[in-house]
């Protein structure tokens, strides 16, 4: 599943609406999902985890 095992994120619906001559031009939504990578946590387990906490888990390991 395209889903971040920390945090849970998970893929959204998004679209535009363009303005075309006064009136909006209906566009097709597109599914847009986050940014996945493989990274090893902090018990030292293989993970999907998007870039965000990716990125909290290191400042929060560095700090300490």
């Amino acid at each position: 599943m395209k889903q971040c095992e920390i945090c849970g994120k998970g893929s959204l619906m998004a679209g535009k609406r363009h303005k075309l001559r006064g009136n909006y031009n209906p566009t097709p939504q597109k599914r847009k999902y986050p940014n996945l990578q493989k990274s090893v946590n902090e018990e030292g387990k293989k993970v999907l985890a998007c870039t965000q906490c990716i990125k909290t888990v290191s400042k929060r390991t560095t700090s300490k």
